[in-house]
């Protein structure tokens, strides 16, 4: 049951009128029920397995603080999250190439398609981050298994995230969950936004995107650079739309999600830019890795952070798939920060002159350019086919093809996205503007449930198309 469909809408309104009616006492344990539901629909052998990976952080995570050999126990837990994901999901990366030597048959890589479990990237790093918290007593050991299950098992970001860390996710099971209408309507909404974003816009956006990217060689280069244009965008609705689902339903049970997203494309550096971008995960990478790196080799003075940057976007890289192109997309992050840190008062002194308003939109387009240029690595299913797209990047010929079922829905799907990025404009960098639209629309009724009636449209014309969450293939 994918996130962004009918089935998983009405699979969660359904659970949450439920919710409200049960006992309250019983709400953690029908949370938890309806997560395994779900993870089921897809295999009860993920959710087995799912359920042994939980119960196997949750004993070493308990004996930790009592054990007199915690340190050893301690990267015994690591060691167990770092082989499942090393096993299940690189094991082709490097036995593939070795196969094809022998001229063998055997692919790993087929393999893994039926094995690897769905969200592995998400659910590993949240039972890391939960190690390594009671570890270094950030946190206690959850000491109820029902609670901690449900930490790893929780249904609307079990796919898609946010990762969310533990010292955040279980203190709120011990709390009621008294129905608060305001949380159920705003939820709703946030879910409704997020569906918007993945099936109307995301979707008609990774039309032209993977048409492009199935055959470069068949498009102009002028083609190519409308879609260096366009993939930043589709990224971003794919993945906040998915996020703000996850957050809504969430949210109508009176949990509080991660925020995951936070104008990165108004940022006006690459820096900014990965502290505002998938915000769960570049913090996650950058409190368990980042950091530990620096404190680690301190002694090396600013050059332990430049090393700390390297690692961290070399791994940061690799999370999202086995492949080149993934660490060549994080080692392009690091090269882009570390760039800016040592540059920083050269590029200072040098545009002073400039108004402030130009610095700052000049800063906004360049990293924008940066990040859907390296981004090829991203979106190419190999390094051959990213230097095939570079390499034709010179040819100003145009292909008139966009390749969509509908220009009116793909229009419409531009128009919405220009008036979300307008909002976010105004936002911040024009506050009383934004004030005033605020407010405007919280006093008229008959605009918002127009609006949120040409969104379910919309939405319900598009279900049956939609594909697949790109963060989802890694």
């Amino acid at each position: 049951m994918d996130v962004a469909s009918l089935p998983f809408a009405l699979f969660a309104i359904a659970s949450v009128l439920v919710f409200y009616l049960i006992n309250s006492r019983s709400r953690i344990v029908y949370l938890l029920l309806l997560s395994g539901l779900f993870i089921a629909s897809f295999s009860y052998v993920l959710l087995i397995y799912v359920l042994l990976y939980a119960l196997v952080n949750y004993l070493i995570g308990l004996k930790i603080p009592l054990s007199r050999h915690k340190i050893v126990l301690f990267r015994i837990g690591i060691a167990f999250n770092l082989l499942q994901l090393i096993l299940l999901k690189y094991s082709s990366f490097a036995l593939d190439p070795i196969f094809s030597l022998f001229h063998s048959d055997i692919q790993i890589s087929r393999l893994s398609e039926f094995i690897i479990p769905l969200g592995i990237s998400f659910f590993t790093l949240q039972g890391i981050g939960y190690l390594v918290n009671v570890k270094m007593g950030w946190e206690k050991p959850e000491k109820r298994l029902h609670h901690f299950f449900l930490y790893i098992l929780f249904f609307p970001k079990f796919l898609s995230g946010p990762i969310e860390r533990s010292n955040h996710f279980l203190p709120q099971l011990g709390s009621k969950s008294e129905f608060q209408r305001s949380n159920v309507v705003e939820g709703l909404r946030i879910a409704l936004v997020g569906f918007f974003k993945k099936i109307v816009i995301a979707n008609q956006l990774g039309i032209v995107v993977n048409n492009v990217y199935a055959d470069p060689e068949a498009f102009g280069g002028l083609n190519l650079w409308i879609v260096i244009i366009l993939q930043p965008l589709y990224l971003y609705f794919d993945s906040s739309g998915y996020t703000d689902i996850a957050i809504g339903i969430a949210k109508t049970f009176g949990i509080n999600l991660l925020p995951n997203f936070n104008k990165p494309f108004l940022s006006e550096n690459i820096t900014t830019f990965w502290r505002r971008m998938h915000m769960s995960l570049s913090f996650w990478f950058n409190d368990y890795v980042f950091k530990q790196l620096s404190f680690k080799y301190r002694r090396w003075g600013i050059y332990s952070a430049t090393f700390a940057v390297f690692i961290t976007f070399t791994l940061f890289g690799i999370w999202h798939g086995a492949g080149w192109n993934y660490m060549i997309l994080g080692f392009l992050q690091a090269l882009a920060i570390n760039y800016e840190f040592f540059t920083k008062r050269t590029r200072f002194i040098l545009f002073s002159h400039l108004p402030s308003a130009t610095r700052v939109w000049a800063g906004r387009i360049c990293t924008y350019l940066f990040f859907g240029i390296s981004h090829v690595f991203f979106f190419a299913p190999d390094t051959e086919t990213a230097f095939q797209f570079y390499s034709k990047l010179t040819d100003m010929s145009l292909r008139l093809y966009l390749g969509v079922s509908s220009r009116f829905v793909f229009f419409f799907a531009l128009g919405s996205l220009l008036v979300f990025m307008v909002l976010e404009i105004l936002n911040l960098d024009m506050k009383s503007k934004f004030v005033r639209v605020e407010s405007f629309w919280n006093n008229n009724r008959f605009l918002r449930l127009s609006t949120y009636y040409v969104l379910i449209l919309f939405i319900l014309s598009q279900l049956g198309g939609a594909e697949t969450f790109i963060y989802q293939m890694f």
